[in-house]
């Protein structure tokens, strides 16, 4: 699929396996607790089992987009695993490339074809890296990580699922520096290659936290001090006028859907964004930008 490689000559692993250790292989699957990863396993090895490759999928992520490459790496070089580049990206990316070389993980110079094919997207700008995914936080250890008595602002996602809309939620939230967001505990929304592209960047600059039981997510949240605010599409106080306290929760449902009644009715505001009514609503995305504008305009002397 590739160009000769550049660094390092890593094994092959031996010859691919027949069809019968294959099909042996998916079987145990089922049947075989996968060993852990190690930062030291070869991750070129393609005799590697099949329940250790499912561990590997959930536990790694390919990053692609200069800048969320570049902001991946430099916040997280350990977490570095392989990379691919066009041959155009060679001279932005000489510091990744010598990193490989001095930690003998392998990187490939390859066509652009062959980039859209490891990342499922012809938006790839040149550069992907196969990355250890960040942990998730848990609420309670989160929010101990916070200075007391100082001012934040986190989003609540609920019922989001588009990737590029995280993506741009991202984008937003680390433009605005917020401490968070939010995520529930039985979303299926995690970090993606995609949302990491979106981001540009801010992916790597804003915490994710998975919430257990919204009750408990909410009495934890509202005895460190935070208020949680509802957005609406309309029905909701304006957000131009309302009074955000310096320790602001909003909390957004899908664009569709909206988010769910239960939630609504354990937030103490309900917001909505004024608008000239000729269309239903802003999206996700606009709309975060336009929330926490809002509240940094409020609470300038936030420095998070």
């Amino acid at each position: 699929m590739s160009k000769d490689p550049v660094w390092p000559k890593l094994p092959r692993g031996g010859p691919r396996p027949d069809k019968r250790a294959r099909e042996a292989a998916r079987r145990a699957a089922a049947h075989t607790t996968p060993p852990p990863q190690t930062p030291d396993s070869d991750e070129s090895t393609s005799a590697r089992s099949a329940p250790y490759a499912a561990v590997q999928r959930r536990e790694e992520l390919r990053v692609f987009g200069l800048n969320a490459s570049l902001a991946a790496f430099a916040a997280r070089p350990q977490d570095l695993r392989k990379a691919w580049l066009s041959e155009a990206r060679i001279p932005l990316l000489r510091e990744l490339m010598a990193w490989c070389v001095k930690h003998r993980l392998g990187y490939r110079v390859v066509a652009d074809e062959d980039l859209a094919k490891l990342t499922g997207s012809q938006h790839h700008e040149g550069v992907c890296l196969q990355m250890r995914r960040p942990p998730e936080l848990a609420l309670e250890e989160f929010l101990a990580s916070l200075p007391a008595n100082e001012a934040a602002c986190l989003l609540w996602l609920d019922g989001v699922g588009n990737p590029h809309n995280f993506g741009a939620v991202l984008r937003s939230a680390a433009h605005f520096g917020i401490a968070a967001v939010l995520l529930p505990h039985d979303s299926e929304l995690a970090l993606s290659g995609a949302a990491c592209r979106v981001a540009e960047g801010g992916a790597e600059a804003v915490p994710l936290v998975r919430l257990e039981a919204q009750e408990q997510a909410v009495e934890a949240l509202q005895r460190a001090g935070f208020s949680l605010a509802a957005t609406l599409p309309r029905g909701g106080d304006s957000l131009f006028e309302a009074e955000l306290p310096p320790r602001t929760v909003f909390v957004l449902g899908a664009e569709r859907e909206g988010m769910q009644q239960s939630l609504i009715e354990r937030c103490r505001q309900r917001l909505s964004i004024p608008g000239s009514g000729r269309v239903e609503s802003l999206n996700i995305a606009s709309a975060v930008a336009v929330l926490l504008a809002a509240f940094s305009s409020r609470n300038p002397s936030r420095h998070r």
